[in-house]
């Protein structure tokens, strides 16, 4: 049965500090693969790992003051705990460096930042 991790028991940190109003937070990990091939043949015999990338976006309600006092060119650790009952998971991003910050406001709602960042590694750990 998979473990589901519940947003509101959970809480994302900047650097060790509370990121208050956080909507949601998206990674993905992407990995170069290069297929090996046998001479005369079509078949695949192995495969060759590569550079890796990580890519995260944070969403936080209306701005989020302490992501925005990051400094541009700083880099910074971000870490999430995901809950829910007694299951745990711990995400770290580590060496992390700010590449976007969009804002938007839509009549009838509320603002919300969208930070976008990468990553050196992303560390999942259960707890």
């Amino acid at each position: 049965m998979p473990t589901i991790f519940a947003a509101h028991e959970s809480q994302v940190l900047i650097n060790g500090q509370a990121i208050e109003g956080v909507r949601s937070l998206e990674y993905r990990r992407v990995q170069a693969r290069e297929n090996i091939f046998g001479l005369g043949s079509a078949e695949r015999i192995g495969i060759v790992s590569g550079s890796m990338v990580v890519e995260g976006r944070l969403t936080v309600a209306s701005t989020g003051p302490a992501v925005d006092a990051v400094p541009p060119a700083e880099a910074f650790q971000l870490s999430a705990v995901l809950v829910h009952g007694d299951s745990k998971m711990n995400v770290s991003f580590e060496e992390c460096y700010m590449t976007e910050k969009c804002f938007e406001l839509g009549v009838g709602g509320h603002g919300e930042s969208v930070y976008s960042f990468t990553a050196t590694r992303a560390r999942e750990e259960r707890a």
